[in-house]
C-alpha cells in the first residue's frame, strides 16, 4: 500500500479520537469522579476492596476515608503474591505483566503490575493520543510517510512463576498493534535485545537508510543515538541522514538542559518538540500545542488523581485532594489509582497547574529529589532554570550533572557541590559557578536567605566532570538506556562520592 494511503488513513483514525478528548475538557470534574467510582465497584471483590469496604465507598469522601495513602513498600507483598500466581487481590483480571522499574535513587527493583485495561486504555491509548494531537495541531504533517524511530528500554521480557517482567517499552513493544509495528523502527526483535550497545548499533544499522520522520525516547539517550548516527555515516548533522524528520517526542527527564544541543543537531527552524509524562504506573500527560512548556492532564486513562500540596507534605500521613479542589502555580505531589490496581498510590512526583480550564501541568521534580538540607528547599525546576539562565550566558551546554550537600563541619559553612559535564564548557568556570548562583538566589527566596553573608550556605562548589563520566557511571551499575537516568538532587552525598571516585 503506497504511503500517501497509509498516512491519510492512519491520520484519519487518529483525529476520531478528538471527540472524546473534548468530553473530558468540557467535563472534567465529572469524568474523574465517574471514573473513581467505576475502578471502586470493579476491584470490590478484590482481596484489597474486601479489606478496605469498597462496597460502601459512594463518593469521593468515603474512598479517601476508606483508602490509605500508600508507597509501593506498603503494597509490595500484595504485588509479590501476584507475581507467584495469586490473583484477584487488589485487580480482579488476571494480571501477568510486570514492568521492573528501579526508579533513580533506589538500587532495589520495584515491580509495577500492568493490567491488560492498563495496557490498552492507558499506555497504548496514549500511545495513540499523542500521534493524535501532535497530527491535529501540525495538517501538514506527513508524519507517516516515514517511520518513527523509538528507543526503548535496555531490557528483554523474563518469566517467573508464568508472569513476565521487564522494562515497560519492552511490555509495551511486546503489545503493541500491527499498525504501529508498520510504521516503526527498529523492528520488535532488535527493540527488545537485552545488551544496550548490542542494542545500539543494531538500531543504528537498521535505520540509516530508512525515512525517519519521528523519534520517540528520553533525551539523554537520544543524544548518544543521534551522536552515534553522525560518527557512523560522517554527516554533520541528523537532517542529512533523515531529511523529512519533523517531530521529537520526548519525556523522562526535563528538556531544557539537552534543548540546545538538540537544536544543533537537528537544525530545522520548524522541527517540533513534544513533551510527554509517563511512568512504569501509567500516562499521565501529553503536550497538545505547539510550542508549549504545559501538559494537557489525560483524564479518561483509568487513572484518578489526587493530589498532596507539598507545604503539608507528610509521606503517607499526608492529607491529598481530588481535581476540583487545585489551584495554580502550587506545587503538589502526586497519587494516583489506576486500572492495574494501585489505590492512593503515591508515584512520587510533583507537579504543578499551570491552567485549570483545561488542566494543563508542567512536571517541578520529585518528592525525593530535592535539596533541603539546610532549609533552602529547591527543586529541580529551581536547579535547571538557573543552570539555563547560566549555560546562555556563557554559551555552554551541559550533558549531565547531579547534585548533593557538603555538610556543616564545626563552624565552617554548609554548602552544595556540583558534578556537570559539559559538552561545551564555559571558558571561566568561576563566572559560570557565580551566574548559577545569583540565578538560584533569584529563582527560591530561601536558598537566597541561606546564602545571606555566607552563614549557612557557602558559595557552590562546582566540579567538571570528564567526558562519559556519568556514562560509564550508570554502565557500571547496569542502567544504560531507557528510562534510567542520572539522579539529579540529593540530601546524600552518596552518588557525587561514587563519582568522584570514578
Amino acid at each position: 500500500m503506497p504511503y500517501f494511503i497509509v498516512n491519510s488513513i492512519i491520520s484519519w483514525f487518529l483525529k476520531k479520537r478528538i471527540h472524546q478528548i473534548d468530553l473530558f475538557l468540557k467535563y472534567p470534574i465529572d469524568v474523574q469522579e465517574e471514573l473513581l467510582l467505576k475502578l471502586v465497584a470493579t476491584a470490590k471483590k478484590t482481596e484489597f476492596g474486601k479489606k478496605h469496604h469498597f462496597s460502601e465507598i459512594n463518593n469521593y469522601s468515603d474512598f479517601s476515608k476508606n483508602v490509605p495513602i500508600q508507597k509501593y513498600e506498603s503494597i509490595a507483598p500484595l504485588i509479590e503474591r501476584c507475581r507467584k500466581g495469586e490473583q484477584n487481590l487488589f485487580w480482579p483480571t488476571p494480571i501477568k505483566w510486570f514492568a521492573k522499574s528501579s526508579g533513580t535513587t533506589n538500587a532495589k527493583s520495584k515491580f509495577i503490575p500492568v493490567s491488560n485495561e492498563a495496557l490498552e486504555y492507558c499506555h497504548l491509548k496514549a500511545g495513540k493520543d499523542m500521534l493524535c494531537l501532535y497530527i491535529t495541531n501540525n495538517e501538514e504533517s506527513q508524519l507517516f510517510k516515514g517511520k518513527g524511530l523509538k528507543l526503548g528500554g535496555s531490557s528483554a521480557i523474563y518469566e517467573d512463576n508464568n508472569s513476565y517482567f521487564g522494562d515497560l517499552s519492552a511490555i509495551i513493544t511486546e503489545n503493541l498493534p500491527f499498525w504501529a509495528d508498520f510504521s516503526s523502527a527498529p523492528k520488535q526483535e532488535t527493540a527488545l535485545l537485552a545488551e544496550w550497545e548490542t542494542k545500539l548499533e543494531a538500531i543504528i544499522e537498521e535505520t540509516i537508510h530508512e525515512d525517519i520522520t519521528s523519534l520517540v525516547g528520553v533525551p539523554s539517550w537520544m543524544l548518544v543515538l543521534m551522536n552515534r548516527v553522525l560518527d557512523k555515516t560522517g554527516k554533520n548533522n541528523i537532517l542529512e541522514v533523515w531529511p523529512n524528520l519533523e517531530v521529537y517526542f520526548h519525556g523522562g527527564v526535563n528538556f531544557n538542559p539537552y534543548r540546545e544541543q538538540f537544536k544543533k543537531l537537528i537544525p530545522k527552524k520548524n522541527f517540533r518538540y513534544y513533551e510527554t509524562y509517563n511512568a512504569s504506573e501509567g500516562f499521565f500527560a501529553i503536550q497538545d500545542q505547539n510550542n508549549s512548556k504545559e501538559l494537557l492532564l489525560m483524564l479518561d486513562y483509568g487513572i484518578f488523581y489526587e493530589f498532596i500540596p507539598m507545604t503539608e507534605y507528610k509521606g503517607e500521613s499526608s492529607k491529598a485532594i481530588p481535581l476540583s479542589e487545585v489551584k495554580k502555580e502550587v506545587d503538589y505531589g502526586l497519587i494516583i489509582t489506576t486500572n492495574a490496581g494501585l489505590w492512593r498510590y503515591m508515584i512520587g512526583d510533583t507537579i504543578k497547574f499551570t491552567s485549570l480550564d483545561p488542566y494543563r501541568i508542567k512536571i517541578t521534580g520529585r518528592t525525593r529529589h530535592y535539596i533541603n538540607v539546610f532549609g533552602e528547599e529547591l527543586n529541580i525546576e529551581n536547579v535547571e532554570d538557573a543552570l539555563n539562565l547560566a549555560c546562555k550566558k556563557t554559551n555552554s551546554t551541559i550533558t549531565d550533572y547531579t547534585l548533593a550537600p557538603i555538610f556543616m563541619e564545626g563552624k565552617n559553612s554548609g554548602g552544595h557541590e556540583w558534578m556537570i559535564e559539559f559538552k561545551d564548557a564555559p571558558e571561566n568556570l568561576q563566572y559560570f559557578t557565580e551566574l548559577l548562583d545569583n540565578a538560584l538566589k533569584s529563582i527560591n527566596s530561601d536558598y537566597e536567605a541561606k546564602r545571606y553573608n555566607n552563614l549557612t550556605l557557602a558559595f557552590p562548589k562546582v566540579n567538571v566532570a570528564r567526558k562519559g563520566l556519568f556514562y560509564d557511571w550508570l554502565k557500571k551499575k547496569g542502567k544504560l538506556g531507557g528510562q534510567h537516568k542520572v539522579p539529579r538532587l540529593s540530601n546524600k552525598r552518596e552518588f557525587l562520592e561514587e563519582l568522584l571516585s570514578l
